[in-house]
């Protein structure tokens, strides 16, 4: 289990939505530090937190900062994009950079900072995923969900030997800017913090942030056509 308290963290996406509330839960659960990132650090808000800025998909951009904060012992890899971009319409391009964000750019943290909290006795790592892991929508966004689900299960692995434990975090809607246009029940990013973090101290491989993640996760087990409605006779 990974105590918080006194720990030092680094949030990549710190800046809005639910990297913010992961910030300010950190702090409340008594982090000594917490480093915020984003491209712009100006963005970031919180009084107590240290900003840096990181462009995830930048080999020497996270280097730099795996650099700057030789002291974390806890990473989580936030920071994600969806385009809208469809698989069989979209730009491949468009796809790509979904990839580049959400798949390869939490698996440069990973690279840079596993030594870090190696180092500095272990820790943990969260990955923020989504119910779309699970279940697709067609999406390019979807896919590279997936793709990070199974990542997170192979680090997992890799990384325990070396002291670094890791949880993947899966949730629907949660409301944020990334879904301001979207009409639909949608989770508070507090809680999902508060449930994110609970899975951290907790040990737990994995947290399940809503009603619609538990289903989902539960239908895996079963026929493909129970999950999509699309199917149904």
């Amino acid at each position: 289990m990974t105590k918080l308290a006194n720990s030092v963290a680094l949030v990549t996406g710190g800046s809005r939505g639910l990297g913010k509330a992961l910030v300010e839960e950190l702090y409340a659960r008594g982090a000594g530090k917490v480093y915020a990132t984003a491209r712009d650090p100006r963005t970031i808000t919180h009084p107590d937190a240290v900003p840096l800025a990181l462009e995830v998909t930048d080999p020497a951009s996270v280097a730099a900062v795996a650099e700057r904060a030789q002291d974390v012992t806890v990473l989580i890899n936030n920071a994600g994009a969806a385009t809208g971009a469809r698989l069989l319409d979209a730009p491949l391009d468009a796809i790509r950079t979904e990839f580049e964000i959400n798949y390869y750019g939490p698996l440069l943290l990973t690279r840079a900072f596993a030594p870090v909290i190696e180092r500095n006795g272990g820790g943990h790592i969260l990955n923020v995923h989504s119910v779309l892991s699970w279940l697709s929508d067609g999406s390019g966004y979807s896919s590279t969900k997936a793709a990070m689900w199974s990542q997170t299960n192979g680090l997992r692995l890799e990384l325990r030997p070396r002291g670094i434990d890791v949880t993947g975090l899966h949730m629907g809607y949660v409301d944020t800017d990334m879904t301001a246009g979207i009409e639909a029940p949608k989770a508070n990013a507090h809680d999902i913090a508060v449930a994110a973090l609970d899975g951290v101290e907790a040990g737990a491989y994995e947290v399940l942030g809503d009603d619609i993640t538990r289903w989902a996760k539960g239908a895996l087990s079963g026929d493909v056509a129970a999950m999509y409605e699309q199917f149904a006779a």
